[in-house]
C-alpha cells in the first residue's frame, strides 16, 4: 500500500504509508554482516534500485552508487545515515529519503492514526506565547486526571516548556505505553498543579464535523485533518451522524491538509462518489492502472470541498475526483500540487525508506505536478487573515470564513434543485463526458 503528502518540512510532515518488510530486497547483501551498516544500505539501496519510479534515476548511475555506499567504513549507524542520505539527494526528489528509527516510529503511529500518549492537543497562545491545552480526548489518561481545554502547561517531568515549540511539548508528553510523566499546570493563572500520567495507545482524531445553520439551510460541516489509518472509520461516522441531523448539503475543508494514506484518499472517495474514475497511475514502466468508484456512496447530497495551497497529495487525489465528476464544488486557491506516490520500507535496524513509486493524475487525465488543482471559485486569503483563522480553530466556518460563506452561497441553487428531484444523477456523481 502507498501514501501521499505534500509538505516534508518535519518527520511528522513526511509522506505516510503502511508499511513493507524490505527482506526480499537484500538477496545480494547476504555477505554482509547482520549488524553492519552496509547492510541497511544495501536493503536501502536495492529497494531504490527495484521501486524507483524513474528507471534512469535522474541520470545518476546507481550502480556506481552502491560501489561508493559499500567501500566506505562506518564508525556508527548515523555515519551511514548521513552517507545514503547524501546519496539519495542525487535523485533531486524530496520524497524519496531515509528516515532513522525515531522518525520511522513516528510515522508508523502518525500513518496508524495512533500514538502512545496522554491524550493532550495543545497550542501556543499568540499573545501569552503559553502552551495552552485545545483538546483532551476522550477517556484518555488526560482526561481521567481532570485536565480541561484551556489550560497552561507549565513543566513536563520538570522541565520548563517556555522555550519548546508545541512540537517538542507533544514529543516529551509521548513515550512507550504504560509508561508514566509528571504534568504541571495551571487553570485561569491559578496556583501550579503537578499530575502523574500513565500513556497509553490513543486513537488520534483526524475528523471534526458540525451542523451549521446558514440563510437557512443545514450545512454538514466537516474538516478533514490528514488521511490516517483511522480517517475513513471517523469519515463515515461524521457523515452518517450529519445525515441523522437532515443536514441539506455538505462542506468538506481540506485546508492546509497535506495527505497521507493513498488507500484512505480512495475509501473517502468512495464514500461521496457513487461511480466514476478517482485516480489514474503510471508506474516506472509506464504501465497505467485506474481506481474507480464501486457505488458505495453514503450520500448523494450537495457538497463543496474547500482547499488552499497547503491542500497536498492525498487531499488533491480527493478534490480532483470530486471535481472531475461534477461531484462538488472546489473553493478556496489553488492546492499545492504534488501528483507522486510513495511506498514505504522497513529497514533490518527499525529504520526506514520511503521511495517515489508512481505518478498519479486526476480522473481526466490532469498531471498537476507543481500546478495543483485549481478551484472552481477562487477566494483568496492574505496571508494575515490566513493566520487570524486557522489559529483559532472556533473561527472556521463561521461568518469570519470568507471561503466557507462562499462555498455555502455556491451551494444554494444546488440544494434549491436537489430538493425539488433528489434523485438528479449529476448529485449521485457521474464520469465526466
Amino acid at each position: 500500500m502507498h501514501f501521499l503528502k505534500g509538505a516534508i518540512a518535519t518527520s511528522l510532515l513526511t509522506a505516510l504509508s503502511t508499511f513493507s518488510p524490505a527482506a526480499g530486497a537484500v538477496a545480494e547483501a547476504a555477505e554482509l554482516s547482520e549488524d553492519s551498516p552496509k547492510a541497511v544500505l544495501d536493503e536501502a539501496w536495492q529497494l531504490v534500485n527495484r521501486e524507483y519510479v524513474d528507471s534512469t534515476f535522474n541520470q545518476t548511475d546507481w550502480l556506481a552508487v552502491r560501489q561508493r555506499l559499500l567501500s566506505q567504513e562506518y564508525t556508527s549507524a548515523e555515519a551511514a545515515y548521513s552517507a545514503l542520505r547524501n546519496e539519495l539527494r542525487r535523485l533531486e526528489d524530496p520524497y524519496t529519503r531515509f528516515l532513522d528509527p525515531r522518525e520511522y516510529a513516528e510515522i508508523s503511529d502518525q500513518t496508524a492514526g495512533e500514538v502512545s500518549g496522554v491524550g493532550l492537543q495543545l497550542q501556543r497562545d499568540d499573545q501569552t506565547r503559553s502552551i495552552i491545552v485545545t483538546t483532551v480526548l476522550e477517556e484518555s489518561p488526560a482526561a481521567s486526571q481532570g485536565l480541561r481545554v484551556g489550560d497552561r502547561i507549565l513543566l513536563v517531568d520538570g522541565q520548563s516548556v517556555d522555550r519548546l515549540s508545541v512540537n517538542g511539548v507533544a514529543q516529551l508528553l509521548r513515550g512507550e505505553e504504560n509508561s508514566q510523566v509528571t504534568v504541571t499546570y495551571s487553570r485561569r493563572n491559578g496556583e501550579p498543579r503537578s499530575v502523574i500520567l500513565t500513556r497509553a495507545r490513543l486513537e488520534l482524531p483526524t475528523v471534526a464535523h458540525q451542523l451549521k445553520q446558514i440563510n437557512g439551510y443545514r450545512i454538514g460541516y466537516i474538516r478533514l485533518d490528514e488521511f490516517n489509518g483511522h480517517a475513513t472509520e471517523q469519515m463515515v461516522e461524521a457523515i452518517e451522524s450529519l445525515t441523522k441531523q437532515q443536514a441539506d448539503a455538505f462542506v468538506l475543508d481540506l485546508r492546509g491538509n497535506p495527505g497521507g494514506l493513498l488507500s484512505a484518499s480512495i475509501e473517502i472517495s468512495r464514500l461521496w462518489l457513487q461511480r466514476g474514475p478517482i485516480v489514474r497511475t503510471l508506474d516506472r514502466n509506464g504501465d497505467p492502472a485506474e481506481i474507480s468508484a464501486n457505488r458505495s456512496a453514503l450520500t448523494d447530497l450537495p457538497m463543496a470541498v474547500l482547499v488552499n495551497n497547503r491542500s497536498a497529495s492525498s487531499s488533491e487525489i480527493l478534490t480532483g475526483a470530486l471535481q472531475d465528476n461534477n461531484r462538488a464544488t472546489v473553493v478556496g486557491t489553488t492546492t499545492y500540487g504534488k501528483a507522486l506516490v510513495q511506498s514505504l520500507y522497513g529497514l533490518s535496524d527499525g529504520s526506514g525508506l520511503a521511495v517515489t513509486i508512481a505518478h498519479y493524475y486526476t480522473p481526466n487525465g490532469t498531471d498537476i505536478s507543481q500546478k495543483g488543482i485549481t478551484p472552481d471559485i477562487e477566494v483568496s486569503l492574505s496571508n494575515g487573515e490566513e493566520r487570524a483563522l486557522f489559529s483559532d480553530p472556533t473561527q472556521l466556518a463561521s461568518d469570519r470564513d470568507v471561503q466557507f460563506i462562499q462555498a455555502v452561497s455556491a451551494l444554494e441553487p444546488t440544494i434549491q434543485s436537489y430538493r425539488a428531484n433528489p434523485s438528479t444523477p449529476t448529485q449521485l456523481g457521474r464520469s465526466p463526458e
